[in-house]
């Protein structure tokens, strides 16, 4: 159902912190204008952590208005209580998004058993697909392939994961597992330099923050795999894997991206909630030289 190239929105703000609905309009805009298959609102890059509920219905509401089906709508709903879980999820049903992100409940750590019954409630509470995230770097706990297997098999409506593990021995096994009787289970990957080695191991594309930046690069790409143009294939890859260094430019990688969306033209503020160090001068620049060199790789 989800494949492809999927964009984790960054949320554009004011410096005082309140949306920026104008720039987020004119982003959304530029990403489908540019070829992304769909678009998650408040995920990690869309700093979910940092807003309340309130906050985040005015922005799915604004969202699904503004893409108009143009592509999927998938919103982030995860948190740590399971009521809140499911009644945003049921909001965003009703406001018409087209699926969930729900990423493993964090800092308690939950067995395998006790996430089993966290994703399985969450399914059979809010009747929409479901795409399962998991990000142990954050979370500190991992969605093993036989916990995915499971939840995928018993749960119809939980219909894909975002694995962002840098490792992508586990994708692959997630891959193995599940799509020898779920086939229609999609299986994205969270880092952007794994586009080629996730669909080489059987998966179905990316969901990453790169795309806000380069989305035509990456549409390019996705189409060049798709058509076995292995050529342009490379040449993609090698500018991904330049632009990659934009993730370690500032102290929060959410400031990095939204910087970078600034330096490819949108006029926006690259203020990032709090807790955050904001973006320093030093740091801008290097995420403009950094652009400019895989800029300079389409010219060899």
């Amino acid at each position: 159902m989800f494949k492809g190239i999927f964009t984790p929105s960054i949320t554009i703000l004011k410096e005082d912190g309140k949306f920026d609905f104008p720039k987020m309009e004119a982003h959304i805009n530029h990403l489908i204008d540019n070829g992304i298959n769909g678009i998650l609102f408040f995920g990690s890059i869309g700093e979910f952590y940092a807003f309340t509920i309130e906050e985040k219905k005015r922005l799915v509401d604004f969202a699904v208005e503004k893409v108009n089906k143009r592509v999927p709508v998938l919103v982030g709903v995860g948190g740590t209580n399971q009521e809140e879980v499911i009644s945003f999820g049921n909001y965003c049903r009703d406001a018409n998004a087209d699926g969930l992100v729900v990423i493993s409940p964090y800092y308690f750590g939950p067995t395998e058993e006790t996430a089993e019954i966290f994703f399985g409630k969450i399914a059979e509470s809010v009747d929409m697909p479901i795409m399962l995230y998991n990000f142990p770097a954050r979370t500190g706990t991992d969605l093993s392939p036989e916990l995915v297997y499971k939840l995928a098999i018993k749960y119809k409506n939980i219909v894909s994961i975002k694995d962002t593990v840098d490792n992508i021995s586990h994708t692959r096994k997630i891959l193995q597992k599940v799509k020898s009787e779920r086939p229609d289970f999609t299986v994205l990957s969270g880092f952007d330099e794994y586009y080629i080695v996730n669909r080489i191991s059987g998966g179905d594309g990316i969901l990453s923050g790169l795309t806000n930046v380069e989305p035509k690069l990456f549409s390019t790409l996705h189409e060049a795999y798709e058509n076995k143009d292995f050529d342009m294939v490379e040449k993609c890859g090698k500018q991904v894997s330049t632009l990659m260094k934009l993730y370690d430019t500032t102290d929060l990688f959410v400031t990095g991206i939204k910087a970078s969306v600034k330096a490819k033209g949108l006029d926006i503020s690259p203020y990032t909630k709090d807790p955050a160090v904001q973006l320093t001068e030093e740091q801008y620049q290097d995420i403009k030289n950094i652009i400019e060199e895989a800029i300079d790789l389409t010219l060899v």
